[in-house]
């Protein structure tokens, strides 16, 4: 007698602030939404100690409790969150099809419609001192943490566009922005280079990487080596930035889903559609261009309404 596999009306994948948010609204819709929370329950924020930019908390919150409260007021609703990892999916092409999912490589699961909030993952450098600090004065995105640390002296890694943009963001509030570069030349466009060099108070080092973070508990300093030459050098700051990219969390729906050249999900116009009927993107997995807590919980609402508007559909054409 084989075991009858269970049908989902929303199936929700990611618990960040998109999640929820789609989680709220769709089951404020009725569509009684089941979320996995993946192997980072409550995503990027979890790793942020104070988010003072999303609307609603005037004294600010700290990330982890902002995502309990996010997971209570959808459990409120009647959302069911369940730890687990979505390993595999099967998505259905045909309108009104059933898409097929494999939760931690066992559990197999039948949804109506998918909602992926997936989100990316910070690129890190990798060396104890800078993980040991994360959190603690180290962080990957500068305008959700440039403000705590204005008119103090600050470090910045990268050498693209965003790097660029964020350096010159931070050396607007900061007194002092030191920007290291691994190679002796920006990739950054030529006007995002310009507008780095006409900064008065910041200071790009090329042929320079991190040698290690200096502090115990948070950051105090930092000590940077030449590649070319060995020599190394320490200066007092009280933040680092890293901004050499983030990596979509795609992997799975590569072949089904359509992607940009970086992996992230394409979605149509302004809606949160992916060329699969019934399945929707939302959040930083579909945004590489705002990556803010607020868009993502925006996305997540937009996620949960073309979802109910698109069973709608579906459950009229089939009554037809």
């Amino acid at each position: 007698m084989s075991e009858t596999i269970e049908r989902i009306k929303c199936l929700i994948i990611g618990s960040g602030p998109a999640g929820y948010t789609a989680a709220i609204y769709a089951a404020r819709a009725d569509l009684k939404p089941v979320l996995y929370t993946g192997m980072e329950p409550g995503g990027q924020l979890t790793t942020t100690t104070e988010v003072d930019n999303f609307p609603g908390y005037p004294d600010g919150v700290d990330g982890p409790t902002m995502m309990v409260q996010l997971q209570q007021q959808a459990e409120r609703f009647g959302t069911q969150v369940r730890i687990g990892m979505v390993t595999n999916v099967e998505f259905s092409s045909e309108v009104g099809g059933i898409h097929k999912v494999t939760v931690d490589n066992s559990t197999k699961l039948e949804a109506e419609t998918v909602i992926i909030s997936t989100g990316a993952t910070a690129k890190y450098l990798g060396i104890p001192s800078e993980q040991k600090l994360r959190g603690g004065g180290v962080s990957a995105c500068a305008v959700c943490d440039g403000f705590f640390y204005k008119n103090q002296d600050v470090a910045i890694v990268g050498a693209g566009d965003t790097a660029a943009e964020e350096a010159t963001y931070l050396a607007n509030i900061c007194n002092k922005v030191t920007m290291l570069v691994r190679k002796d030349f920006m990739r950054a466009s030529k006007a995002m280079q310009h507008r780095v060099d006409n900064t008065k108070n910041l200071e790009v080092r090329y042929n320079t990487e991190v040698d290690e973070v200096l502090g115990d508990t948070v950051v105090e300093g930092l000590r940077m080596v030449n590649n070319q030459t060995g020599e190394k050098e320490e200066i007092k700051i009280t933040g680092l930035f890293i901004a050499i990219g983030h990596k979509p969390n795609t992997e799975i729906f590569k072949g089904q889903l359509d992607m940009d050249d970086t992996g992230y999900l394409i979605t149509k116009g302004k809606t949160t559609k992916t060329n699969k009927p019934g399945v929707f993107a939302s959040g930083d997995v579909q945004d590489k261009e705002y990556r803010q807590a607020v868009t993502a919980a925006g996305t997540g609402c937009m996620a949960a309404l073309d979802a109910e508007r698109y069973l709608a559909t579906v459950e009229t054409e089939v009554t037809a």
